[in-house]
């Protein structure tokens, strides 16, 4: 029997991917290429949606090549995506009418703020779970239609497109036929029902966006058409975006179950089961990855500076070379010292949501050296995720028992234990750090048989190490009052 594959496109915020699965859930192969990022004024960022489509054919047909597998060979393609960025584009010749304009944008801040004037965030936060931020689609709509000549007219006569990136792929993999998102990406363009799973009129009439534009909306796990792949249609099968297909593919499918992805940021997300549970606790509510029987819901929390604090060490401070270096300086140091970063660059994200902040290095004695500040800049990374899962936990009524986790940072040995002691919970590194991809390849297998149930997924992916709580627990109070003093520092006005 020839062995059979499925390939899930992982396009993210500078790079577009291709990965190939086999049917034990291993990565056969993988395919990367990188893509110009546009910086037209300051807090603004575009991505050319045509480059992005030429680099994500070119990396399927590369990978496709590199493991000598035949277009017939591939079971199903599977999407996975950076979320929230915005593209519109003529519905017949498929071409874009701008730029577009990427989740880290900045340039609508001014139409949020008149949207809470006009009383909408009470409306936004129980409809879409969200909050009034440029971060997510709505308003980036609303630019393109009122800043691109004609474009609104030609949006009044159904002669337009939109869709987050996901959307776009699907219509280029399926030459048109097809203008179709899921509930996960849906559920992060501020204009989507969460709770009755429809497009919020009353949001799409203030932002003055037409219905016609906006794509149908499916269940994660779907047969979302067919693309040509040579000779070959192969089914599209299943889409998330990608923090979704991250919790997915770490098989966290029932409440209480969370994952962490450490990145440049960090992206924490709890399963809260098929009820939504509105935050009290500055989270966002949003919708997990679906199906035609189930549309789960998750908390999610985002930490703007996660690998980042690393990355800070290294280029502005010159303290390393190279991120590895930072899990032996921590290690040869007894503690912190009393020394406490609270990298609050570019203000505090939840729970805090305090754009005000500003970062702190408090506690620095004669004694402190370098040492201290690599282990200070390892630890605020899992003070501020902990901060996160307490808030959790708190707004889900559930207690965690485990966190599961993924991203380039979990290769330090250091940062899992201490993640695992400051919050006394066993921290779960996989052996395939591949996530985000493998949950956009689950979905689409389990949609065409590729594997029969969920139940079989879940020896796909076993646990490399488990990293067990053993601090005492008089020392983790001291330890997070000390940070609790430290982020009060970086609040003070």
């Amino acid at each position: 029997m020839t062995d059979r594959y499925v390939l899930a496109l992982d396009q993210g915020t500078t790079s577009s991917r291709a990965v190939l699965f086999d049917q034990q859930g291993q990565v056969v192969g993988s395919a990367q290429k990188e893509f110009t990022q546009h910086y037209p004024h300051s807090g603004w960022v575009e991505h050319d949606a045509m480059e992005i489509w030429a680099g994500q054919r070119a990396v399927m047909t590369e990978v496709l090549a590199r493991c000598h597998v035949k277009h017939n060979q591939v079971a199903a393609i599977g999407i996975t995506n950076q979320r929230e960025t915005t593209v519109i584009w003529d519905a017949v010749s498929g071409e874009p009418i701008h730029n577009a304009i990427v989740w880290q944008c900045r340039r609508t801040t001014e139409q949020c703020q008149q949207l809470k004037a006009q009383g909408l965030e009470e409306h936004v936060r129980h409809t879409t779970g969200l909050v009034i931020d440029p971060y997510f689609s709505a308003t980036k709509i609303a630019w393109l239609l009122d800043n691109v000549d004609g474009a609104r007219e030609r949006a009044e006569r159904g002669e337009l497109r939109f869709g987050t990136i996901d959307s776009w792929l699907l219509w280029n993999l399926t030459e048109g036929k097809v203008h179709a998102t899921d509930h996960s990406n849906a559920a992060r363009t501020m204009l989507y029902d969460i709770h009755n799973h429809c497009w919020d009129i009353k949001l799409l009439e203030a932002l003055d966006i037409p219905l016609s534009l906006l794509p149908q909306v499916k269940p994660s796990q779907s047969l979302f058409g067919h693309a040509q792949l040579g000779p070959t249609t192969v089914p599209v099968a299943g889409m998330a975006g990608d923090q979704q297909a991250a919790l997915f593919g770490q098989q966290c499918v029932a409440p209480g179950m969370a994952k962490n992805t450490y990145g440049t940021g960090c992206f924490l997300l709890m399963h809260t089961g098929t009820k939504p549970v509105l935050s009290s606790h500055g989270l966002i509510t949003t919708l997990a990855c679906s199906t035609d029987d189930e549309i789960p819901y998750a908390l999610e929390g985002s930490v703007f500076m996660g690998g980042a604090c690393v990355q800070w060490l290294r280029d502005e401070l010159g303290l390393v070379r190279h991120a590895s270096e930072t899990q032996a300086m921590a290690q040869a140091v007894s503690d912190n010292g009393g020394t406490y970063l609270v990298p609050a660059f570019t203000g505090l994200g939840a729970p805090y949501w305090d754009p005000d902040a500003r970062g702190v290095l408090v506690g620095l004695t004669r004694g402190s050296n370098r040492n201290h500040i690599a282990r200070a800049a390892l630890e605020a990374i899992a003070y501020q995720t902990d901060d996160l899962l307490q808030a959790m936990q708190q707004d889900a009524e559930l207690t965690l028992t485990e966190l599961r986790v993924d991203g380039g940072a979990v290769a330090n040995d250091f940062l899992m234990q201490f993640q695992a002691d400051i919050s006394a919970t066993a921290v779960t590194r996989p052996s395939n750090n591949e996530t985000t991809a493998a949950g956009a390849a689950y979905l689409a297998g389990l949609q065409v048989g590729f594997w029969p149930d969920r139940r079989a997924l879940q020896s796909l992916n076993p646990a490399e190490r488990q990293f067990q709580p053993q601090m005492a627990q008089s020392q983790r109070q001291q330890l997070q009052q000390g940070w609790q003093q430290a982020l009060a520092q970086c609040r003070l006005k």
